[in-house]
């Protein structure tokens, strides 16, 4: 018999939750598989879409295949303790997105350097040894500081740039560090050295200070060029590096070189039956009497269903209320056990504090998609309260209406939400699609996705979709308690 306070759905956070049992439960998807091989290099989501869990599982594996992982953390270089340092662009800096990939590029081969050399024991000869000299003669006794060299290469690029040097001088300089000169004739000898000893580096949660700034979107644009960089010079140290989906729309850069990157790029996914999957492999983990049931059978023996809601009719209304993103589900799973639990329920817990949980996973669910657009769309959350006396379904005719009244401001919002006044109706409901907000009704003949139990689908259900066609829209679910709908 389980018993409630047996049941865990783990943490929220990846990085808590490795030593919780990740590696047990853990769900390796196609996007996994994609970036553990090296297919895909750079790993694109949105917030809570289990970035972190990836690159936590694949330095795990790769640790006990014998490649050496380098893990660098927000600590380690975030654009929150660059930009406390440096002199921001509009203040005069000369740092632009070539600066920043010379200096991530230094950083990451110093780090590989050090690894390479570390993981070969005993004497050195060859490539490794001259590696290893370069190392004693230039960086003896000192811990290799991601972002103490990251500055430090700036400055030293900052240095000639605003110096008094000649024009032909400068230029000199300027080239050598541009071009990595300094360790430029090490690179063939290190990547040598990384064939017997790989290195892989991972670099997880650039958001960390974000700013939206010309030179938070150099950090970032700078830190993709130089892992394309990379690997094309250098096969054997594989770079990889975590984004935030509406980040990466954000750098004007990125979206000029997206045939660049387009073939290492992996957008991070889900759908219902992986999200189920990931549910029930945590709670086949917390409990070892639901490990040897069907995993539709763990479901109900931990929720309850309404009499007319199905088999597992409980989990389709979560997962309803979530724009497919494993950190949603989790969360809402988390709140409706600690409420049974502070109500001394036994199990299955109640269909009903599944619905008492929804407004307050409501009101923090929209409160963290508005943070998360907060560069892109300011403003948003008054956008959404203007649809607070509105319908939960409508016709395109009453949905454009509405945007009109917001953009001539009849309806008030924020005065920081200038996007949505120089949009146009269209552009609008674009907008409100892409973030989840609104769900469009496609015809059933023409959908491929005939599994799906409702006719109105959102962005992360269906991505190919002409809105201009469509001729009814829905509020997600999500939003509903947040508006005062019943």
């Amino acid at each position: 018999m389980t018993n409630l306070r047996e049941i865990s759905f783990g943490a929220l956070a990846a990085e808590r939750d490795v030593a919780r049992g990740l590696a047990a439960y853990f769900v390796e998807s196609q996007s996994f598989q994609r970036l553990k091989t090296g297919i895909k290099t750079i790993a694109l989501g949105n917030r809570g879409s289990g970035k972190t869990a990836i690159f936590k599982m694949i330095a795990e594996q790769k640790r006990k295949e014998g490649t050496v992982v380098i893990e660098l953390t927000p600590e380690d270089y975030s654009y929150e303790l660059l930009s406390q340092t440096m002199t921001s662009e509009d203040r005069g800096s000369w740092a632009k997105q070539s600066g920043y990939a010379a200096a991530w590029k230094y950083l990451i081969y110093l780090l590989a350097m050090k690894a390479a050399c570390n993981a070969q024991k005993g004497l050195k000869t060859g490539p490794a040894k001259r590696v290893y000299n370069y190392l004693r003669d230039n960086h003896k006794g000192v811990e290799i500081n991601p972002i103490g060299v990251l500055i430090s290469y700036l400055k030293r690029l900052e240095g000639v740039k605003l110096g008094n040097l000649q024009a032909a001088i400068k230029a000199q300089e300027l080239q050598y560090l541009y071009k990595l000169e300094e360790i430029d004739s090490l690179l063939d000898d290190l990547n040598q050295i990384c064939r017997h000893f790989p290195v892989i580096i991972l670099i997880d949660e650039l958001d960390r200070g974000w700013d939206a700034s010309e030179d938070a979107k150099a950090f970032v644009g700078g830190l993709v060029q130089a892992v394309t960089s990379i690997d094309l010079r250098t096969p054997c140290i594989r770079v990889m590096l975590s984004l935030r989906r509406e980040i990466y729309e954000n750098i004007p850069s990125l979206h000029e070189d997206a045939q660049k990157v387009r073939d290492i790029v992996e957008f991070i996914d889900w759908d219902e039956k992986k999200l189920f999957q990931l549910i029930s492999n945590r709670l086949s983990f917390s409990s070892p009497s639901l490990e040897s049931i069907l995993p539709e059978e763990r479901w109900r023996a931990v929720f309850e269903s309404s009499a007319d809601s199905g088999n597992i009719g409980s989990f389709h209304y979560i997962i309803d209320r979530t724009l497919y993103r494993p950190r949603e589900l989790l969360q809402y799973c988390i709140e409706v056990r600690n409420k049974a639990l502070d109500q001394n329920q036994s199990l299955p817990i109640n269909f009903n504090t599944i619905f008492e949980v929804e407004y307050y996973y409501s009101q923090e669910r929209v409160a963290d998609i508005a943070s998360e657009y907060r560069f892109q769309y300011p403003g948003l959350l008054s956008v959404l309260e203007a649809f607070r006396d509105f319908e939960k379904t409508f016709d395109r005719d009453t949905l454009e209406l509405r945007c009109i009244e917001i953009s001539i401001k009849e309806i008030p919002v924020d005065p920081i939400s200038i996007w949505c006044f120089d949009s146009t109706p269209e552009q609008l409901i674009n907008i409100l699609w892409q973030i989840g907000f609104l769900q469009a009704e496609i015809a059933s003949e023409s959908n491929p996705l005939t599994q799906w139990r409702s006719k109105y689908l959102g962005s992360h259900q269906i991505k190919l979709i002409n809105l201009m066609r469509i001729h009814s829209f829905q509020i997600h679910p999500l939003f509903y308690t947040f508006l005062g709908f019943e």
